[in-house]
Formats: C-alpha cells, sequence, structure tokens
C-alpha cells in the first residue's frame, strides 16, 4: 500500500536514459576521487516515475563512491532478464560484512567499522531508496563480500503493455508498436 503523501506518477520511461541521467551528474564526484564509472546501459522500458528511480540510482550510486577508495571502480549496468528490468550499481569497494547485511535497508542504520573516503549520510538513504522501489513493484537485493565490493541489483517490473495507451507518449514508434 502506497504511504499517504508518497505518490508516484507514473509514463513509460526509458531505464537506460534515467541511470545515463544519474551518471552524468556523479562523473565531476567520480572523477575527483580517481574512481571510475562505466555505465552499461541497454535500453528497458518501465512504468516508472522519472525522478523517483533517478533518485534511486543516484543513492546507490553516492554509496558506491562513499565506500570505494581511489583507483577503484563502480559499473552501472541496466539490462533486461526475465521479463524484469535490472538496475546493478557494482563496485571495488570495502565490502559490507555479512552480519550487517540483514540490517542494511533499516531506517538510520549505519554500517559500523566500515573504512569510507567521507563521513557524510544519514542512515536513510537505503531505506528510502527500498521504498520507492517497492512502490514500483520491485525488489532490491545485495551481494557484499569484505574488501572485494558490493553489488546493489533493483529488480522491477519491464515493459509497458499494462498502461493504457496514453501514457505511450513519448515513445519512439519501434519501442511503441513492440512494447516488452
Amino acid at each position: 500500500a502506497e504511504r499517504p503523501g508518497l505518490l508516484l506518477e507514473r509514463s513509460a520511461l526509458d531505464l537506460a536514459g534515467v541511470a545515463r541521467a544519474a551518471a552524468e551528474s556523479f562523473k565531476p564526484r567520480f572523477a575527483d576521487a580517481a574512481i571510475a564509472l562505466r555505465v552499461e546501459a541497454r535500453s528497458v522500458w518501465v512504468d516508472g516515475n522519472a525522478s523517483r528511480l533517478e533518485q534511486v540510482v543516484s543513492n546507490l550510486l553516492s554509496n558506491a563512491l562513499h565506500y570505494t577508495e581511489a583507483g577503484g571502480s563502480v559499473v552501472l549496468r541496466v539490462e533486461s532478464t526475465g521479463g524484469d528490468a535490472v538496475i546493478e550499481v557494482a563496485d571495488t569497494g570495502v565490502g559490507i560484512a555479512p552480519s550487517e547485511l540483514p540490517r542494511l535497508f533499516e531506517r538510520f542504520h549505519r554500517v559500523q567499522g566500515t573504512r569510507a573516503r567521507t563521513h557524510e549520510g544519514t542512515g536513510i538513504g537505503l531505506a528510502l531508496v527500498q521504498e520507492l522501489v517497492k512502490l514500483h513493484g520491485g525488489s532490491i537485493s545485495v551481494e557484499s563480500e569484505p574488501d572485494r565490493g558490493t553489488t546493489f541489483a533493483v529488480t522491477l517490473p519491464a515493459g509497458t503493455h499494462h498502461l493504457p495507451p496514453g501514457h505511450l507518449i513519448g515513445m519512439s514508434t519501434s519501442a511503441a508498436a513492440h512494447p516488452t
């Protein structure tokens, strides 16, 4: 159920464009930190809210930047897998201890004893990310290994076939003719 005050205006959008827009705004910060940022985004249409999904990607990129040291790398990937759209943010950062993983999406929980380049953050980011992903009918998962890196994967229902025809405005005719 949607919380009052957090409603989503949704439309057909290409997740690759959302991911590229988020990555573009982070490029200078990654460059300053001497961390490589690579974007591998395939076109995948979803029914979603562009600004909220950009917020999700930005938060995951911010975390990756926060916990990856100079010389490391981050890959932002968007792909379609078995009827789902997947956004992945994988870093070569410090990783997360297995004991911390179950509490990662709790409000105000901050990972303890982890090296970070900076000390910013409120501990609300991943809780909000999870809430926004759930509002889109999706899920988020994390895999991490200390000193090897972390990968967050957001899975959303792909396609726009369940949308009324009016929502397809702005899609290219080939995409509108062949919705997934």
